[in-house]
């Protein structure tokens, strides 16, 4: 199980391929990623990787925060996460995960907080087909209908579908394809919508119900980290 990503929603486009087919595409950017700090079996008894993403002013941190970031020699970031992986894919401290981490043609789970859409009926919130449009009815032509039964029980069960708020929930989008990458820029492309507003943190995640591409590289693709004295590197193809 490899790491997953911090990515910030750009916005929606669409790329075109030899054939002149338009493929709608949103664009993800890896803002500065790098990895912060390791979990271990022994310390903390599992194993991730937290990633942290984007700059942060140092006088915007807690002094806790302040020292941690010192102590890796990382500058503070604005977002931090956590993801599972195996022993066998922890990725150096410092080291900078590139958009190159994930492969044309892969799928990938993509997680976020959806865009809220405030007080909603429940036409549009559950998709009710609403009363009838004539031959009686007035006024009530989207209301939602009965929402108990008779004396017995006499009261709306927990959880009925109802109108409500709507939206600014934590969703996860599965089997997304990755239609290319551009490493320079550090930019992701994926198929179709993914939840989130634009300029929102999402999470990139292998998918979980497809099996990995043999060409994705492990532990992951990455630059070190220049305070090492190592060259630039990014890990071949297990």
């Amino acid at each position: 199980m490899r790491s997953g990503v911090i990515a910030l929603k750009i916005g929606m486009t669409r790329v075109f391929t030899d054939g002149g087919e338009h493929i709608p595409v949103t664009v993800l950017k890896l803002d500065h990623l790098q990895v912060v700090g390791h979990r271990t079996a022994d310390k903390n008894g599992y194993t991730a990787v937290q990633l942290g993403a984007g700059h942060r002013k140092a006088t915007r941190v807690t002094k806790a925060e302040r020292e941690n970031f010192a102590r890796v020699k990382i500058e503070p970031k604005r977002k931090l996460a956590e993801f599972r992986v195996t022993p066998d894919n922890l990725i150096e401290v410092g080291a900078e995960i590139t958009a190159d981490h994930y492969v044309k043609g892969q799928l990938v789970d993509v997680t976020a907080t959806n865009q809220g859409k405030g007080f909603q009926g429940a036409m549009k919130r559950w998709n009710f087909g609403g009363l009838g449009a004539a031959h009686g009815v007035s006024v009530t032509h989207r209301a939602h209908g009965s929402t108990g039964q008779r004396q017995d029980p006499g009261k709306v069960f927990k959880g009925k579908k109802m109108a409500g708020q709507m939206g600014s929930e934590r969703v996860t989008t599965l089997n997304l394809e990755v239609v290319g990458t551009d490493v320079a820029r550090g930019l992701v492309l994926v198929r179709g919508a993914v939840p989130g507003s634009k300029g929102a943190w999402v999470m990139v995640r292998d998918a979980i119900k497809r099996a990995l591409p043999k060409e994705a590289p492990k532990p992951g693709a990455f630059r070190k980290s220049a305070a090492s004295g190592e060259p630039t590197a990014s890990k071949e193809p297990a």
